[in-house]
Formats: C-alpha cells, sequence, structure tokens
C-alpha cells in the first residue's frame, strides 16, 4: 500500500558495513575508498635536508657544523658513554649509580644551555635555561668524598680496571671532547661559563669513580710502563 511504502522510504537504510558519524541522519560508508593522502615529493624533501640546518631553542637557523652543534653532540654522546658505564655499575651493585643519573639529568640542562646562544636569547629563554654553580660544587664534594678513600697515584694509571672502570674512563675521554667544544662557545659569550666548569670537574670526577669502582670490585688497574728504546 502507499502507505507502507512511504514508510520503508522513511525508515533509515541498514547501517551494516557503514559507520554512524557525528550528527543525525549522515553515516560514512566504510566500503567506500578514502581519498590517499598526498605524498611528500621526495625531491623538495631532499632538498630540504641538503639544506645542511637546524634550529636553536631561539628560534635562530645555523648550519648543522655550527660550534653549537658540535657542542651539542659532544653533550649528548657523553650523556650516552655515562648510560652505559651506568648500567655496568649497577650490574656490580655500586650505589653510586644514582649519582650518575643526576648527572645525566644535569647534562640535559647543560645541553638546554648551549641550545640557547645568548646573542639571540631573550629573557624568557635565559630564565628557562640558566645553569648556576650548584651543581659544579657538588660535584666537587663527590671527589673529595671517592679521593679519600682511594690509595694515592705513584704512576699513570691506563683505562682499564673491570668493565665499570673502564667505561667511565670512555665517559670521561668524551667528557673532555665536550669541554673542548664548549669553551669556544663560552669565550664567545654564547654560553653560560658554569658549563665548562661542569664539565671540567665531570672529568675528574669520572676519573675518580674509575678508580673507585675499580678498587671496589678487586680489579687491578693497569700502570703506564715506558717502552724500552
Amino acid at each position: 500500500s502507499a502507505a507502507r511504502s512511504a514508510a520503508r522510504a522513511a525508515a533509515p537504510r541498514s547501517t551494516r558495513g557503514r559507520e554512524t558519524q557525528v550528527g543525525p541522519g549522515r553515516y560514512w560508508d566504510l566500503a567506500r575508498p578514502r581519498r590517499a593522502r598526498a605524498q611528500p615529493d621526495p625531491s623538495s624533501l631532499r632538498r630540504v635536508l641538503s639544506q645542511g640546518f637546524s634550529s636553536t631553542f631561539t628560534g635562530e637557523r645555523r648550519p648543522k657544523n655550527d660550534r653549537v652543534f658540535e657542542a651539542l653532540g659532544a653533550t649528548d654522546e657523553l650523556s650516552s658513554a655515562i648510560g652505559l658505564a651506568s648500567e655496568l655499575s649497577s650490574e656490580k651493585g655500586h650505589a653510586f649509580v644514582e649519582q650518575l643519573h643526576k648527572v645525566q639529568c644535569m647534562l640535559q640542562d647543560a645541553g638546554s644551555n648551549i641550545a640557547t646562544p645568548l646573542s639571540s636569547a631573550r629573557q624568557a629563554h635565559l630564565k628557562r635555561t640558566s645553569f648556576s654553580e650548584k651543581p659544579v660544587l657538588e660535584l666537587e664534594e663527590w671527589i673529595d668524598k671517592y679521593s679519600e678513600e682511594l690509595p694515592p697515584l705513584r704512576a699513570f694509571i691506563l683505562p682499564s680496571g673491570g668493565k665499570s672502570s673502564a667505561a667511565l674512563h670512555v665517559s670521561r675521554a668524551v667528557c673532555r671532547r665536550a669541554e673542548r667544544c664548549v669553551v669556544p662557545l663560552v669565550q664567545a659569550g654564547e654560553a653560560d661559563p658554569n658549563v665548562a666548569k661542569y664539565l671540567n670537574r665531570l672529568s675528574d670526577y669520572l676519573f675518580v669513580l674509575a678508580r673507585y669502582a675499580a678498587m671496589k670490585e678487586g680489579k687491578e688497574e693497569k700502570i703506564y710502563i715506558k717502552s724500552e728504546p
């Protein structure tokens, strides 16, 4: 009948294979293919990558080989080296791994300061990335604490003394390089002098800690022996 036909026409169609969209009487047909998103042009992507620039925290664009990024890469590598040393030391039950974790966090703060060149930083940037002398003084306290427990040095020692100690020596060497990368930034007035001070004291801390780890594990430290002519 006409009434039955009208009722069928007014009734909503089956939503099998469909998903209801927000809003009355509107549906998405799941069987309908969606329009694919436009893929980036590989040639344009290569052009972007080949420009060889990156941004500082202040938004300034600089070449990737700029000394700011050299210093950032060095501190990142240092944190990675310390992370490995920390894992090896943790396996031996050394309590100083908590200090190493704190050092890694401080290196993140140091990186923030390095990534904020003072020549282009606003006051808001400086407030967020300042680096105080407090962590430098803390490192000196740690150095004194461990040095008191170590026998005096009577010869040049080589990186050795077990896995924990050797990994800490690697971290010390990487730290020296990071310091060399940061010093020019400090001299140019682009980074806080406390960052360079921290790295300087950190390398001494890592040296003392390497010796301490060897002593605690009962490992022998190899000494330098001059070759016969």
